[in-house]
């Protein structure tokens, strides 16, 4: 529920003054909503027990033009700290390092890092940073050759699929620039070194399975 409002405006509008913000979206006309709500919540568990309390936040709505729609955020930071489009700025920032994070782990195997030596773990980390940015140039070149409009359609996610997907072909065009070119040997080469079982003294009950 709203208790307070941080920015006013001159003219006509809507009391927004304890109500709900379900309730004043629908209603409002302006382009920022910037108030302070009251907001229930459970705490934790102590010795059994939980209890409701109450606490005071900023509450900043942001009308996105396209879709007509206003963007929430929810934050401790004070009114004259942050102008409510910087707050959007903000945690529009903070999405995007979210999402950086997820194309790094889904996508070029930073949570699939199987060892302990601290050389190896520095290597993946190093690894998938370098993809992100062959990735993100790539990606930059693709954007460039589209129109306008269909440029915010090459999504960072959906990108990240297409060129992991991909990734051996573009390994070949690598290659190739250097004069080297991938053959049946090259590629038995490359399974037979990594396909080896590193556990050379572990036994292999199925092994007559394979003789």
């Amino acid at each position: 529920m709203t208790v307070d409002l941080n920015r006013f405006w001159r003219g006509k509008s809507i009391d927004v003054r304890l109500k709900h913000i379900n309730d004043i979206l629908p209603e409002l006309k302006r382009q920022i909503l910037d108030v302070n709500v009251e907001i229930s919540f459970k705490r934790g568990k102590y010795r059994g027990k939980q209890r409701k309390d109450t606490e005071i936040f900023r509450l900043v709505a942001i009308l996105n033009e396209e879709t007509g729609k206003y963007h929430t955020y929810l934050t401790n930071i004070p009114s004259d700290v942050l102008e409510p489009e910087d707050i959007a700025k903000l945690y529009g920032a903070r999405w995007d390092i979210e999402l950086v994070f997820k194309e790094l782990k889904s996508r070029y195997a930073m949570d699939v890092v199987n060892t302990t030596n601290s050389n190896t773990v520095e290597a993946y980390i190093w690894i998938a940073i370098l993809t992100l940015f062959v990735s993100r140039r790539i990606h930059s070149i693709v954007r460039s050759l589209n129109p306008e409009k269909m440029k915010v359609r090459y999504t960072q996610l959906r990108w990240s699929t297409i060129f992991a997907e991909n990734a051996s072909d573009q390994l070949k065009l690598i290659l190739r620039y250097f004069g080297i070119e991938i053959s049946l040997e090259t590629i038995i080469d490359v399974y037979s070194r990594h396909a080896l079982d590193p556990h050379v003294e572990r036994y292999r009950f199925r092994s007559e399975w394979w003789a």
